[in-house]
Parts: structure tokens; sequence; C-alpha cells
């Protein structure tokens, strides 16, 4: 089995999957650089007990982390706990199967590295990804499987804490679609102002977009509020729950020896 590790600024993932690829295991932990290997190994051996899952199973790690303080305690923990040498996603030797067409290959996160891996795997292309992180971000891949590209935007937890600690008498609220566009009072305002906003950035970053490279686009929504916003807009055409897992696990077979 594999054990596919994906660092984010927000929450870390760990999931495992089975030899035929399906994910038979996903839980998160809150991305703490100070967490060493050994607490990751207690906290993830006992959620794998939980549901039958054998640590001595897992043969085999990928890894992917745009927290580069984490990545010397989560490689620890899959050699010592899990007894493998982790393929690290951004690495120079590991193979993504898809040319990264910027200005600085490096650069590029390696969760916006899978998400391109996987959209090109899974729906070919070309395609736009909209990832609902602690940044907001959209990658561009063409149709020959290349990453063109993209946006990162500030994210919805990020924009509403903005408001929060700018402006004295607004109060921290919840994310919800609010049911009417113009509120009345403070919170539904604020509601309003951040879920329709970021839907008016959605459909309008992805028509210009659409606009820049000509024809036509797939758009698949993925990350933490990403189910929310694609119920609430026709310009996202595909959720897509695990797509950065997918990507490791595309990573993984592509490198797999």
């Amino acid at each position: 089995m594999l054990l596919a590790i994906d660092s984010g600024n927000t929450n870390i993932v760990f999931a495992i999957f089975n030899d035929k690829g399906d994910l038979c295991g996903e839980w998160r932990a809150a991305s703490d650089v100070n967490r060493t290997a050994d607490e990751f190994g207690v906290w993830l051996s006992h959620l794998m007990d939980r549901e039958n899952l054998i640590r001595t199973d897992i043969t085999a790690a990928i890894l992917a982390t745009v927290v580069p303080a984490n990545l010397t305690h989560l490689k620890s923990l899959c050699q010592r706990y899990f007894n493998c040498e982790p393929i690290i996603v951004g690495d120079p030797t590991v193979k993504l199967g898809i040319a990264v067409l910027v200005d600085n290959p490096r650069e590029v996160g390696a969760d916006r590295l899978c998400n391109a891996v996987a959209a090109h795997e899974y729906y070919k292309g070309p395609v736009a990804v909209v990832d609902f992180g602690t940044a907001t971000s959209f990658d561009i891949v063409d149709a020959e499987g290349n990453y063109k590209g993209g946006i990162i935007a500030p994210g919805i937890n990020l924009s509403l804490e903005a408001l929060h600690m700018g402006a004295a008498q607004l109060p921290r609220v919840a994310i919800e679609r609010p049911k009417n566009i113009i509120g009345t009072g403070t919170v539904s305002a604020m509601q309003s102002g951040i879920f329709w906003g970021y839907v008016s950035m959605i459909e309008g970053i992805t028509k210009r977009i659409k606009l820049e490279v000509g024809g036509t686009m797939i758009v698949i929504a993925t990350g933490g509020l990403s189910s929310m916003f694609s119920d609430s807009t026709d310009a996202i055409d595909y959720w897509e729950e695990h797509l950065t897992l997918k990507g490791l696990l595309t990573i993984y077979l592509r490198n797999k020896h």
C-alpha cells in the first residue's frame, strides 16, 4: 500500500491507497511545524488501527509539501514508522509526466503540480483547476498536459480574517451561502460580500482565462471549500474532492521502481 502526504499551509492530509489505487483511508492534521515525526507517527498509527489498516502493509510513500519546515519531520515519519524512503514531489529526479512551462519551474508549489498532473490524467484538457486552499489558485494545463502557469488570489478565510482584523466593528463570521445578495445586517452583508464576491471572481477569471488561451476549457474545483462554490456557479464543470491525492498517486506510479 501507498502512503500519500499532502502538506499544505493550513492542513496536512495523510491518505492510504491500496495496490489497486483505491483510497482506503484519509485523515487531516493541522499544519504545525513544531510537531515531530514521533507525534505524527503515533497519531497516524492509531487512526490506521481504527480503520483496520496495518502499518507494516505500507511499502511506499510520496510527499508533497509547500511548507519546507515540515519536510524533515514528514520524511522521518516515512522512514522510521513505515520503513520507506518517500518520493518528494518537486525533486528534480522525480518525473511528473508533464512539462512545466513557466519562468522558474521550481517556484511552482508541489500541490499545484499534483493538481495539474491529475487534471491532465483524468480530464485531458485544456483544463483550469481552481483550488480553494489557504490561497485560491487557478492553474492552467493545455491539451498536451503542459503546465502553463496560473493565478494566485487571497484565500477565503484569509479575506475574512483581514476584514475582522482591519475593521474594529466587523466580527468573525462563518462562510455560508446567503439567501439574498443584499445583506440586511453586518453578518449577512459580510457573508454575501465574501461568498458572492468569490463566485464573481471565479466567473470573471475563468472567462478571462478562456479568452486568453482561446477555445473551450474544462474547469475543475478542488480544495476545502470547493463543494460549496461548485454548486453555485456554472463556471465550474466538475468538483474533485481528492484531486491533489490523485495527482500524488499518479506521480508515484510514474516513478515506481
